[in-house]
């Protein structure tokens, strides 16, 4: 599992990222259980992912930040990356960001495949 953690922070809210490589369905609810069995990350306002599944397509789910896994699949899907699942998690400060939140979004995943590429 790659983490990157506060990758940036705007009016309180503070963003990480997460991912790695999965087998079908069941690695995605194995690797977000994982996930989760960090106390942070259980505590996080929204988990959002996304994953191309080379055997079932594309799964995503926004974890009640509507919009943000669309975001994050495109940019698998632009990036060819399959059978990886990326995690954007935010904990909410307390301000709502708007659109904003749409370009953290963005620079979360960046900051994921600028690293993932390096290794």
């Amino acid at each position: 599992m790659l983490q990157i953690v506060d990758v940036l922070r705007d009016r309180g809210s503070r963003y990480a990222v997460s991912g790695g490589v999965v087998q079908g369905r069941a690695g995605i609810e194995d690797f977000l259980a994982e996930l989760k069995r960090a106390k942070k990350f259980a505590k996080a306002t929204h988990n959002t992912w996304a994953c191309v599944l080379s055997d079932g397509g594309a799964v995503k789910n926004d974890d009640g930040e509507a919009g943000a896994a669309a975001v994050i699949l495109k940019m698998l899907e632009r990036a060819a990356l399959h059978d990886h699942i990326v995690v954007v998690t935010r904990w909410y400060g307390g301000v709502h960001l708007g659109g904003d939140r749409f370009a953290h979004v963005v620079t979360s995943v960046r900051a994921y495949l600028d690293a993932l590429a390096k290794v």
